[in-house]
């Protein structure tokens, strides 16, 4: 392709299309000459979706040398120099392990696609949507050359569906990478199902009820109170609808889950001839954490835990998106005093706009805390900003985790056994929650149906607070219910074998690399 239809194709200044022609042509010189298959990975744009998508696919080159990657990275919006995303691009670069993976960041047009009238659901899916143009060329450069591997399908996170078009145009087959979990896949099918046979508002009144519904992958009822909150209004309702119908276009579906975590889902799932096959491939766990953002403030903590005894401390960290006002920061420092429990704390303050979700460090955490509670509690806790979380979960003095149930922070917690008390804040964390609670029956609740709309001006969102009391009850609990302990134990053990040759993850890659083989046979 010429750079004159390049232009006209990609719409990009003529310097940046040979950057980007020269980029292409690098990667497909730079394979290994033994490769059969070639897969193209598409995380979504976010540290946690990228990193989750690299360990899969690292998974899949070191088990098979027949396979090659091509992880194509749509860059978040509005990323600035210094933040998370780039230093992980920089320490893979520099990786020595990835022979048969290659990395190319999209472009992003000039001014990115903004529909602030059709929401921020709506404006994310279009900012993702107007990546497809790039992904065509790429995808039609590597088909073209000769002696090239053949494409043997694309992975798609599954907030990038609209790529399945662009793997269409090719004739290659679609696999979504589900970084969530079994059971809540199943609760976004039977959503859809609701709405086809009852209708959308039906739905919405059913997420502000107070009852309780059936859901095929949940043996126990779900309550209503627990729906995430783009459950609540159509344009948000109309993304997820948009997402699962979708879904069911696709060859088959990995979810980052196992077997032995969440059975009845996933025969739940298997059993319902109207969902693709679903294959647990789970736990997938960047164990590394990110390189290059390690601080010498991470290896003070790490120094500090070395000096507490085995499951004595309690680790209080929200995700990269979870902050508090003044007010609950106070509750949580009450209820860690009156608990008497030794602690980590990873405190942050909300984005400096509403713009940005990611939370920042606080210049001086004493401002929002209670008058000389860090001198208080000098000897007996540490209050950080950015957590190394995979390090301090690892870590044997630590005995429970205070989470926002991100499903990759709930996997590390059960990887490492570590108990959680169950406090969630956006997204679908209420239903992570729940599952873990209820379902399970492998951690415990400080308060499931808390949320914080992150859709909206997250200085502005107002949610209930959470007392002292109530607090210090979950603390209580998840670090001294022993029968709870040894639960986690157990699950740990098990997420440790099922990704080892004769587990059941381990089972699904070598089901899903016959048929990756199969497509270019």
């Amino acid at each position: 392709m010429t750079s004159t239809k390049m232009s006209k194709h990609l719409d990009m200044p003529v310097h940046k299309q040979d950057k980007f022609i020269q980029t292409i042509h690098e990667l497909i010189k730079t394979k290994m000459a033994n490769t059969v298959a070639e897969l193209v990975f598409i995380p979504a744009p976010g540290v946690g979706h990228i990193m989750s998508t690299i360990e899969i696919a690292r998974l899949f080159v070191n088990r098979d040398q027949r396979l090659s990657v091509t992880v194509l990275i749509i860059k978040p919006p509005g990323l600035i120099s210094g933040s998370t995303v780039p230093t992980y691009f920089e320490s893979l670069s520099k990786n020595t392990t990835m022979d048969r993976i290659s990395f190319v960041e999209l472009p992003q047009d000039e001014i990115p696609p903004r529909s602030d009238t059709k929401g921020p659901l709506a404006s994310f899916d279009e900012f993702v949507n107007s990546h497809c143009k790039y992904v065509r060329s790429i995808v039609a450069h590597m088909t073209r050359k000769p002696g090239s591997a053949r494409v043997a399908g694309f992975v798609v996170d599954m907030f990038c569906t609209c790529m399945i078009d662009v793997a269409n145009e090719f004739n290659v087959p679609t696999y979504v990478f589900y970084t969530s979990n079994a059971a809540f896949l199943g609760f976004k099918f039977h959503i859809l199902t609701l709405c086809n046979d009852q209708n959308q508002d039906y739905v919405i009144k059913l997420g502000h009820s107070d009852s309780d519904i059936r859901v095929p992958t949940f043996v126990k009822p779900v309550p209503t109170k627990v729906f995430p909150i783009v459950m609540q209004s159509r344009e948000s309702l109309d993304f997820v609808l948009s997402s699962a119908r979708r879904l069911r276009e696709v060859k088959a579906i990995m979810v980052n889950s196992f077997m032995e975590l969440e059975t009845h889902a996933f025969e739940s799932l298997s059993s319902n001839n109207t969902i693709p096959p679903v294959y647990p491939v789970g736990p997938i766990l960047n164990l590394e954490g990110v390189s290059g953002t390690r601080k010498p403030s991470d290896d003070d903590i790490i120094r500090w835990l070395d000096d507490q005894p085995s499951s004595s401390v309690v680790f209080l960290c929200f995700g990269s998106m979870g902050s508090f006002d003044k007010v609950q920061v106070k509750e949580i420092a009450c209820a860690l005093e009156q608990s008497g429990h030794r602690f980590v704390w990873s405190l942050r303050q909300p984005a400096s706009d509403h713009k940005s979700h990611v939370t920042r460090d606080h210049e001086d955490p004493g401002v929002v805390l209670p008058k000389r509670f860090l001198e208080r509690t000098a000897r007996t806790g540490k209050v950080i900003g950015w957590a190394p979380q995979v390090a301090v979960l690892a870590h044997p003095a630590v005995g429970g985790f205070v989470s926002h149930c991100g499903w990759n922070s709930l996997l590390e917690s059960v990887w490492f056994g570590v108990p959680v008390a169950v406090w969630p804040m956006y997204a679908e964390q209420q239903i992570n929650a729940f599952e873990m609670v209820v379902e399970l029956g492998l951690a415990i609740e400080i308060k499931l149906d808390y949320k914080r709309d992150l859709l909206i001006n997250p200085l502005m969102a107002e949610t209930d607070t959470v007392t002292a009391d109530n607090i210090e009850q979950g603390i209580r609990q998840v670090m001294e219910d022993a029968l709870m302990r040894m639960k986690v134990k157990r699950m740990s053990e098990m997420s440790r074998s099922t990704v080892v040759e004769g587990g059941s993850s381990y089972a699904s890659f070598g089901s899903l690399i016959q048929d990756f083989i199969r497509n270019v046979s």
